[in-house]
């Protein structure tokens, strides 16, 4: 492998950050050094003063208290249904890490406008313009471009998958696919105003629901998509943080492109 470049597709996790509802917010307590030498005192019984080489300085830490669906993250069969194809879904402790590094795929639809489905025709449609086949593991990034608007209301404005569009990725062999937005599906108050509309419950979280059907995972709150230089021909790499028994986990979803 000769030089290669990592561009970071991941959103931050902050306190209070806009990019969640506020009854998800995260909440994030900074230890500083000062405070950091008080509790090394008590677990290790020394005088501040005595910390000659940090100048009475200890450690810093945080302490996070927020939903494993914060930021940017990679949700777990188990986070849509407790059954995926008929048998217990996985936890995200227990997603195969060979799903979350492999070839990557970005689709350009940016020009979907908020509200939309995104169809089984606009990922063909993309692929044909980029002369790209999808095969068994690609992990497949949709760009909608809803990043750019990250932390003002208008990041909430997007086009989400389909069921139909979500299980025909899954069988093409893909594994984890992932989205430049808040959710993977369309944003909540559409999906609302068509329930209330029609009285179908189908239109609630179809794309979620798929992996009852057909075992998936996706990362939602990508960033950076644009910054790929080119929509194949890269690599992936997305691994959650191991939480026990979990719905979904933190990632640093990475792109590798080798130069």
């Amino acid at each position: 492998m000769g030089r290669v470049k990592i561009i970071d597709l991941s959103l931050p996790i902050e306190h209070n950050s806009p990019l969640e509802p506020e009854l998800y917010r995260p909440k994030i307590r900074y230890v500083d050094h000062r405070e950091g030498a008080i509790d090394m005192q008590r677990l290790l019984g020394v005088d501040p003063r005595d910390l000659v080489y940090s100048g009475g300085l200890g450690w810093s830490i945080e302490e996070v208290s927020a939903i494993t669906h914060t930021g940017t993250h990679l949700d777990a069969p188990w986070h849509f249904h407790p059954i995926s194809e008929g048998k217990l879904a996985r936890t995200i402790d227990q997603v195969p890490l060979e799903w979350c590094y492999s070839d990557g795929v970005i689709l350009d639809l940016r020009h979907k406008k908020p509200g939309e489905y995104i169809t089984v025709d606009d990922l063909k449609g993309v692929l044909d313009k980029i002369g790209y086949t999808i095969k068994p593991y690609d992990i497949v990034l949709i760009m909608t471009g809803r990043d750019k608007y990250a932390g003002t209301p208008e990041y909430f404005e997007q086009p989400g998958m389909s069921m139909e569009a979500t299980l025909w990725l899954v069988e093409q062999g893909v594994k984890v696919m992932g989205i430049d937005a808040y959710t993977f599906d369309r944003p909540f108050k559409y999906m609302a105003d068509d329930y209330k509309r029609t009285r179908d419950g189908r239109v609630i979280w179809p794309a979620h629901f798929a992996a009852i059907t057909k075992e998936y995972c996706h990362i939602e709150k990508l960033a950076n998509l644009d910054k790929v230089p080119r929509p194949h021909g890269f690599k992936v790499a997305c691994f959650p943080i191991k939480i026990a028994r979990a719905s979904a986990a933190w990632c640093r979803a990475v792109a590798i492109i080798e130069e």
